[in-house]
């Protein structure tokens, strides 16, 4: 943040002087409006530790709480993705790599091309977001820097008074108002007190006057002739900005549209709009098929369901056509994509139990038939025994039939890192962090259920490593999305993340400024530790968790053998289990 401004203290002489009296106003004025701008920077949140006992039960609990003091520095510069910055998909050592190769590959070439462009559009996003976020200090800023215009002008006006014979042509005057602040700035650097700034600058008018009779010959010169040497420099100084500004915002132009255009939806709208509509009614259908399952699947005993929710958001499903399809596409073309999109997005699987089970039945059964006073068997006229029929009960076992039925959504934005290459995955992140530049075609989308958060692991950390304020403000910012869904290529809040998204969104908002960068992105700029060297704040990197090399997936130590990383969902998770420990890669310190 710029460092403040003297604020000179004036006489009552001096304020009614004719000559002074409004530039030392302007001055005073500059002054209090530069304390205001000051009073509106933002204030920083510390973690302040409490211990609460529970009376009932006798329990301890560390909870944190924030209380706000000053902030002089202004915000990490944010690289998100999304409504609000989209995602720069691509690390420097990966665009490095690409470099090396796309001189033999023009089909490399052309696509680092596009992504870089894409990042360039991005860039230019993120930075209108940044700009709002520094509003504040860039208005304080601006105020110091008309109160240090305020305080020059006011001692050049002094200096002009006591020593007019240096301020006889343009020229010279030029020159002391150029030293006098040349002293002020040397003064200011040096800390010194207001009193002390005003007496040395007033005292470099007396030390320049050498230098400015040094001049004054050819400042005479150039006053007689100002109107032909002010021509000449004005059509100069002309021809020199349109030349540069027909260049550069050539070049601008061409890199914002370039951006836009490979972060834009190719394909037609009716063609985008009816995969949606197939993909929906494959939905209904399957909804249909759940809502009557018994009456079109009959002859079982029971039935159980566990079925997620049906669903998916469209600008996820048009940007994995246009990324897996590698540009433009009809209807025609994606409806085998749409079927093994469903396919892999919708598991439907139903599961027939039986057990033996008993019933009381009632049964016909012959019996000699007796008399029913004397009790003695009755016999016919032959002599022949008679037979009766009776009723009696009997518990029969029988096969019960339960069919479990479940459907698992697996989530339409989690198929990309399963059916892509690595340059489908960079194109399909570019397009869902734009919504293809297209935020019409779908304004009912929301994209992508991040108000839905889930079940997660939470965990107490030490009270001993919140005592690190960067540590501290590391959790204060991650825990804030505990709950979050995964997300492919997701890098913000509004998208919600994936894992080296949420990774490199926490540390933007802890005092660093990387970018947003992929775990191997992560991991290059890191310098690696042991395992016995780990500590809080380490960034830990896992191999190996899908089909790339290098780091694949990355979260943010803790200590005590936990992390917090974004699975799904967001949550703590403990690095001793076995999947973790198979995974592991390396721990990394951040510069």
């Amino acid at each position: 943040m710029r460092k403040q401004e003297p604020r000179l203290q004036f006489t009552d002489e001096e304020r009614s002087d004719p000559a002074l009296k409004h530039s030392v106003k302007k001055a005073e004025k500059a002054a209090k409006k530069a304390d205001a701008a000051q009073v509106k920077v933002p204030k920083k949140t510390v973690p302040v530790k409490e211990r609460t006992v529970d009376p009932a039960t006798g329990k301890a609990s560390v909870r944190l709480r924030f209380e706000e003091v000053d902030k002089k520095k202004p915000p990490s510069k944010l690289t998100h993705a999304a409504k609000d910055a989209p995602v720069n998909a691509v690390v420097g050592a990966a665009h490095r790599e690409v470099r090396e190769s796309e001189q033999d590959n023009v089909g490399v070439e052309a696509a680092h091309k596009i992504e870089e462009a894409a990042e360039t559009a991005g860039r230019i996003v993120q930075e209108s977001y940044y700009a709002h976020k520094l509003r504040p200090y860039r208005k304080a800023a601006q105020a110091e820097r008309r109160l240090e215009k305020a305080n020059v002008d006011v001692l050049t006006k002094k200096a002009m008074q006591e020593n007019p014979e240096l301020y006889s042509n343009p020229v010279s005057r030029w020159q002391q108002k150029r030293a006098i602040k040349k002293q002020y700035a040397a003064a200011k650097r040096t800390g010194e007190a207001a009193a002390s700034t005003v007496q040395n600058v007033q005292g470099t008018a007396k030390a320049a006057q050498k230098t400015a009779e040094g001049v004054e010959k050819v400042g005479s010169f150039v006053y007689r002739h100002r109107r032909g040497i002010g021509i000449a420099l004005g059509f100069f100084v002309l021809l020199a900005l349109m030349l540069n500004s027909l260049s550069s915002c050539s070049i601008l132009f061409e890199g914002v549209l370039s951006g836009i255009t490979s972060t834009t939806y190719p394909s037609e709208d009716a063609d985008m709009l009816d995969a949606e509509a197939a993909y929906a009614a494959m939905e209904q259908d399957l909804q249909y098929g759940l809502d009557n399952y018994e009456r079109l699947h009959p002859g079982y005993d029971e039935y159980h369901f566990d079925l997620d929710e049906i669903g998916h958001d469209p600008y996820v499903l048009i940007s994995i056509l246009t990324a897996y399809h590698g540009g433009p596409w009809t209807i025609e073309e994606v409806q085998g994509t749409l079927q093994m999109l469903f396919e892999k997005q919708y598991i439907l699987t139903e599961t027939v139990e039986t057990e033996t089970r008993y019933r009381t039945e009632t049964m016909i059964g012959e019996r000699p038939a007796t008399d029913p006073y004397t009790g003695e068997y009755l016999y016919d006229e032959d002599g022949w025994l008679i037979w009766e029929e009776y009723e009696y009960e009997e518990e029969v076992p029988y096969t019960y039939y339960i069919c479990t039925v479940e459907l698992e959504n697996f989530n339409l934005s989690h198929l990309p890192i399963y059916i892509m290459g690595q340059d489908q995955l960079e194109m399909y992140a570019a397009y869902i962090s734009t919504y293809g530049n297209r935020p019409d075609l779908f304004p009912e989308s929301q994209y992508p259920g991040v108000n839905m958060r889930g079940d997660y692991t939470d965990y107490d950390i030490p009270l001993e490593a919140l005592e690190d304020e960067v540590f501290a403000a590391m959790i204060m910012e991650a825990e804030k999305y505990l709950g979050y869904p995964y997300v492919w290529g997701g890098s913000s809040p509004s998208t919600s993340f994936d894992c080296s998204g949420f990774v490199s969104w926490v540390i933007n908002h802890s005092g660093w400024d990387v970018g947003r960068l992929g775990a191997q992105g992560l991991l290059n700029i890191c310098t690696r530790v042991s395992s016995s060297n780990a500590r809080p704040g380490d960034l830990i990197f896992f191999q190996g968790t899908y089909d790339t090399t290098g780091a694949s997936h990355v979260g943010i130590y803790v200590g005590n053998g936990m992390m917090i990383h974004c699975g799904d969902p967001i949550s703590y998770a403990n690095i001793n289990s076995s999947y973790w420990q198979s995974h592991f890669l390396a721990f990394g310190r951040l510069p």
